[in-house]
């Protein structure tokens, strides 16, 4: 989808550049990125960094246009940048819900059971992050437990730890455990998110877990976080100006780093209601930003990050359909390679939920077979399907119609109930929410471990074990 032609590209490329210049970004509390900013031509006072006109698009060049991610089996390996489409779960939410025991805070058992299920579902091609974040964990360890669930309860592609540049070296050191050293230094397996604090500040903490990834060949998706309003102007061209100047000035520091370091470009922006100052999604003005930037992310020959399933809703209800099914299209039409939060995302990120999860599992099958289109040769066109019916019949017993029933339409399994009023009564006149509570628990129940080397699962354990034991506990 193209909102903007050539010219508004263009009107803005040149917000973009003007941000870079007479604003500039701060990269906080990081002095070897001003250095390294320094030694490339762009002027730095203090902690502020301006780029001259393309300077930062310039910086962004030596990144490759696609990146093998891949997991431990490689039949879960995924391509980033292909224009094929990677789905992934919902992370970051500190609370869990489901129908039976409501709203609570999460635990490892939760992120397990999310992990677990995003490993049986052929609609997630990747296994996420901090699905959800386990509190009964101390904050200085938990990365260590999340990043062991990544790599032995799924063979798919997983997110690092990037709350701070150490624990995002121990995701990279328990990567090379499984991949090998040698490996990953020419082998994309794991991942950070890095997020901007919009407007036009990256952090310490962001920065050194971005130079960690980067150095060790490893992908960044550099995503600023941007509500319109408070982490920068109301009016949406303005943000997407902004949010590309943002991302592009991290980039540039990922390939200042090591040239040729996988990276996408992603960004979270939403609108915001101006009367409560609480997000909103799925909004038009949103949507049509991210498509925008989807353009923007063409002009840079870059892999781009789509949102999915995000909503404000506090339950699986009829405003949660809305605005993660009008965030998720717009995502695939904004033309995204991997699309994050595509499941179980609820209350504006705060609350992973066990049926929405479900649920959006099944709208994400319905994505990948929409961008699969549609192809035309003999069978699709169907002529003996013709010519064995008759006008006025019906082509329900037509040899074409018996060969290819059963492929022919995508098979819903929770989302469309097309029982007769009669047959859904008698079956418990189930509503969707409620069936998705049955089919997360039976999902668990059929959920059998992956295989892995006994060594390498044990040094696995032994290096959290050695990393634990090193520091005392932190809450907070």
């Amino acid at each position: 989808m193209e909102v903007f032609d050539e010219q508004g590209l263009d009107k803005l490329e040149e917000q973009a550049d003007w941000i870079l210049k007479e604003i500039g970004v701060e990269f906080r509390g990081d002095q070897e990125a001003l250095e390294l900013f320094r030694d490339a031509g762009a002027a730095v006072q203090g902690e502020r960094v301006r780029f001259d006109p393309g300077h930062a698009k310039t910086l962004c060049a030596t990144a490759p246009s696609k990146f093998v991610m891949h997991a431990r089996s490689p039949e879960h390996s995924i391509v980033v940048g292909d224009r094929s489409l990677s789905m992934t779960p919902g992370y970051g939410s500190p609370f869990v819900t489901d129908i039976d025991q409501g709203r609570r805070y999460a635990t490892l058992e939760d992120f397990r059971n999310f992990v677990k299920m995003s490993y049986l579902s052929p609609w997630l091609h990747h296994s996420g992050g901090t699905v959800c974040e386990p509190v009964d964990v101390p904050v200085n360890k938990r990365h260590l437990d999340m990043v062991y669930a990544h790599l032995r309860f799924t063979t798919k592609p997983f997110m690092g730890s990037v709350t701070s540049p150490e624990r995002a070296q121990d995701s990279i050191e328990m990567a090379r455990i499984v991949f090998g050293r040698e490996f990953m230094q020419k082998n994309c397996v794991i991942q950070g998110n890095i997020n901007l604090n919009s407007p036009l500040v990256l952090d310490g903490t962001m920065s050194g877990a971005l130079k960690a990834y980067a150095a060790a060949n490893q992908a960044n998706f550099i995503s600023p976080f941007l509500l319109g309003g408070a982490m920068g102007p109301v009016t949406q061209p303005a943000l997407i100006a902004q949010a590309h100047a943002e991302t592009i000035a991290a980039i540039a520091l990922t390939q200042l780093v090591r040239k040729g370091a996988p990276v996408v470009y992603g960004s979270f922006l939403t609108t915001l209601d101006l009367q409560t100052g609480a997000p909103t999604f799925g909004t038009p003005e949103a949507n049509l930003a991210i498509m925008a930037l989807g353009q923007l992310c063409r002009r840079m020959n870059l892999p781009l990050r789509g949102i999915g399933h995000v909503t404000a809703s506090k339950l699986s209800d009829a405003q949660a359909m809305q605005e993660s099914s009008d965030s998720m299209m717009t995502a695939v039409m904004a033309g995204s390679d991997i699309v994050f939060h595509a499941t179980g995302w609820l209350e504006g990120g705060l609350t992973m939920g066990y049926e929405k999860f479900v649920l959006d599992l099944d709208r994400c099958g319905m994505m990948c077979r929409m961008v699969q289109g549609l192809v035309i040769d003999d069978n699709q066109m169907a002529r003996e399907a013709y010519t064995q019916s008759s006008p006025g019949g019906n082509f329900l017993s037509t040899n074409h119609t018996l060969r290819n029933f059963e492929t022919v339409n995508y098979k819903s399994t929770l989302l469309s109930n097309t029982q007769s009023y009669e047959q859904w009564t008698e079956a418990g006149s189930l509503d969707s929410e409620q069936r998705a509570n049955l089919v997360w628990k039976k999902m668990l129940n059929q959920y059998q471990e992956p295989s892995i080397d006994p060594a390498t699962d044990e040094a696995l354990l032994e290096f959290i074990a050695k990393k634990k034991n090193a520091v005392p506990d932190q809450w907070y």
